[in-house]
C-alpha cells in the first residue's frame, strides 16, 4: 500500500490504464508496431524533459529549448547538405556544441548576472528562433538534400530497438546517476529549496546554474540533429511551441515548478503520459481542441497536486542536505 502512494507508481499505473482503455476502443493501438512507434515518438520529449527537470529544480525555467533545438537542427542539416562527405560524428558534435553554447549564454545571464530565468529564456527563445531564419534564409532543407546516413541514423535498429530509444535510455541512466549520486545533482536541489542557504554553505550557485542551462542547451542541440534526421526535413518552424510540452511533461511528472523537488522517473513518466495522450486521442477520434483542453486540464491538476504534496518533501530534502550532504534526497 505504501508503494501505491508514490507519485511515480500512480502515474505509471495511470499510463497503463490509459493504454488499456484506448486498446479496448481500438485494439490496433496495442499492437507491437504501435507501441514501438509510441516509444520512439516519446524519446525526444523524454530527453528534453530530463535536463529541463534540472533547470526547474533550481527554481528556473528554460523557454528557449525548442528554439535552440531548431537552430542546432538547422545548423546540422545545412552542414550535411553542403558537405555530404562530412562524418556524421562531426555533424553531431557541431549540433552538441551549438546547443551547449546557446545554453551557456542563458546560464551566464542567469547565474552570473542574476537575471530572471523566465525573462532571459523568453528573450533568447525569440533570438534563437530568429537566427534559424537568418541562417537558412527562410528556405527548407529537404530529405533529398541530406545524405542517406544522416537521415538513417535515428531509426536504425540495434537488437530490434531504434537508436533513438537506445540514446534516450542511456541518457535517462546518466541523468539518474547525476541527480542521485553526484555533488552537482545534490547542489541543484539545495539551490532550488533555499538559494540563500545554498550560498551560505558554500555551494557555487552561479557556476551550477551556468552548467545547468548549458546541459539543457546541449541536450537541445542533440535533439536538434535527431529531430531533423528523424523527420528528414529542416525548416524555420521546427518544434515551434514544443518548449511548453517539455515543461508540461515535467510538471505532470511531479517536478515542482517552485523548485527543489523532482525525479528523473517523474520526468520520464510525464513525457510518456503526454506521448500516450497525443498518440491515443486521434485514434479514438477526439478533436484537436479537446486534445489541447484535456492536456491543459491534466497540467492544472498536476500543479494543484504538486503544490499540496511537495511542501513537506521540500523541507525534508533541505534538512537532509544541510545535515547530511551525502544522503540521497531522491529517496525521500
Amino acid at each position: 500500500m505504501k508503494l501505491l502512494k508514490q507519485r511515480e507508481v500512480l502515474l505509471a499505473l495511470l499510463i497503463v490504464m490509459l493504454i488499456g482503455l484506448v486498446g479496448l476502443r481500438s485494439p490496433v493501438f496495442l499492437s507491437m508496431s504501435s507501441m514501438s512507434s509510441l516509444l520512439t515518438d516519446s524519446t525526444l520529449l523524454i530527453m528534453l524533459a530530463l535536463t529541463q527537470m534540472f533547470v526547474i529544480i533550481t527554481r528556473g525555467i528554460d523557454l528557449s529549448v525548442a528554439s535552440n533545438l531548431a537552430l542546432s537542427g538547422m545548423m546540422s542539416a545545412l552542414l550535411a547538405a553542403k558537405f555530404p562527405e562530412l562524418s556524421l560524428v562531426v555533424i553531431i558534435l557541431v549540433a552538441l556544441g551549438t546547443g551547449l553554447f546557446l545554453g551557456l549564454i542563458n546560464g551566464w545571464l542567469i547565474g552570473y548576472l542574476e537575471l530572471p530565468p523566465i525573462v532571459v529564456t523568453l528573450g533568447t527563445m525569440s533570438v534563437y528562433r530568429g537566427l534559424v531564419f537568418v541562417l537558412s534564409s527562410g528556405a527548407w532543407v529537404s530529405s533529398h538534400q541530406m545524405p542517406a546516413a544522416f537521415i538513417a541514423f535515428p531509426l536504425t535498429q540495434l537488437l530490434g530497438i531504434t537508436y533513438l530509444v537506445w540514446i534516450a535510455a542511456t541518457l535517462v541512466l546518466i541523468t539518474w546517476f547525476v541527480a542521485r549520486y553526484t555533488h552537482f545533482g545534490r547542489d541543484l536541489y539545495a539551490i532550488g529549496n533555499q538559494p540563500v542557504a545554498a550560498r551560505y554553505i558554500g555551494i557555487p550557485t552561479s557556476r551550477r546554474l551556468l552548467w545547468t542551462y548549458g546541459l539543457s542547451g546541449m541536450m537541445a542541440g542533440l535533439c536538434g540533429y535527431l529531430w531533423v534526421a528523424r523527420y528528414a526535413v529542416a525548416y524555420t518552424e521546427i518544434a515551434y511551441g514544443f518548449e511548453f510540452t517539455v515543461i508540461a511533461a515535467c510538471v505532470i511528472g511531479g517536478i515542482n515548478i517552485a523548485g527543489g523537488v523532482g525525479t528523473v522517473g517523474g520526468a520520464v513518466l510525464g513525457s510518456l503520459f503526454l506521448a500516450v495522450i497525443n498518440n491515443a486521442l486521434p485514434i479514438v477520434k477526439v478533436s484537436p481542441f479537446w486534445q489541447s483542453a484535456l492536456t491543459g486540464l491534466v497540467i492544472l491538476t498536476a500543479v494543484l497536486i504538486n503544490a499540496r504534496g511537495n511542501k513537506k518533501n521540500s523541507r525534508q530534502i533541505l534538512s537532509l542536505h544541510l545535515l547530511h550532504p551525502s544522503v540521497d534526497r531522491s529517496a525521500v
